[in-house]
């Protein structure tokens, strides 16, 4: 295999430049990623995507150079790119590092809340052939964030447990951004005080602290799945979000937000 990548390679690596910009041929190793870049203004730009990159519709056209199993380097490296976003919480070091070492220019974007969103839209922008959409995007999506704080703030916040699966049940705790998704919404995140981002917790944890609402990524089925789990031993309101809205690091998770806001607001304050 690295017999055959040095083949590919001899001749064809430049060195690596700090913050090159613009970025001519850019690959996405996570769907978040690929959003991001998109909002930046580098989508003519991307030459290859993980697997689910699939927003803006665009990207389900693009080559597919990773997915759950790894990362293809060997064809990352035909497709010669100047520029890989990679995820550092979730794509493997070890082709990374081989990407690397091979001389192709690899930045790390992983955000842990709205904040670093619209840094990460920043950081591209210095890539993208149309940096001012990229510094728009970031502005644009702190507007809008704020906007939601403001209008949205409880003085008594919905209490709320955000499930993720039944067998075994988990949950998301203070530092994700599932739960910033909550805050803003005036809601508070009954297992915020986790000492693990994902805690796995039991069904009698749940019942103990009391929610008023359950916040699951889904449609019907799954909220009636939801419902069904719980029976009559707790009334909470189950509430879905689109799951890659809710689930995904990127831009839309301002729509996440956008979505469960208004029917947060809709419970009394008790």
């Amino acid at each position: 295999m690295i017999s055959r990548l040095c083949l590919i390679l001899s001749g064809l690596l430049l060195p690596v430049v700090a913050n090159a910009a613009p970025a001519q041929r850019v690959i996405t190793l996570a769907p978040s990623l690929t959003e991001l870049a998109f909002a930046a203004g580098l989508g003519d730009r991307i030459i290859g995507v993980s697997a689910y990159s699939d927003y803006p519709p665009q990207a389900r056209k693009l080559e597919q150079v990773a997915n759950w199993q790894g990362i293809n380097v060997e064809r990352i490296v035909t497709l010669k790119p100047d520029l890989v976003l990679a995820w550092r919480g979730g794509n493997p070091q070890r082709p990374l590092d081989q990407l690397i070492s091979l001389g192709i220019q690899v930045i790390y974007l992983d955000p842990q809340n709205a904040q670093q969103v619209a840094q990460a839209l920043e950081q591209l922008a210095v890539y993208s052939p149309s940096p001012e959409k990229a510094k728009q995007a970031a502005a644009d999506f702190r507007q809008q964030w704020q906007a939601l704080k403001l209008k949205y703030r409880r003085e008594k916040p919905v209490s709320a447990f955000i499930q993720f699966g039944t067998q075994p049940l988990f949950t998301a705790a203070a530092t994700t951004m599932q739960s910033e998704v909550l805050n803003v919404c005036g809601a508070k995140n009954i297992f915020a005080d986790s000492r693990v981002p994902w805690p796995q917790v039991s069904r009698e944890q749940v019942l103990s602290r009391h929610p008023q609402v359950i916040v699951i990524s889904g449609g019907k089925p799954q909220k009636q799945v939801i419902e069904d789990y719980w029976g009559p031993m707790l009334s909470a309101q189950v509430i879905a979000l689109d799951p890659d809205w809710f689930s995904r690091a990127g831009p839309r998770i301002l729509l996440a937000a956008q979505q469960l806001c208004p029917q947060l607001a809709a419970i009394p304050e008790g």
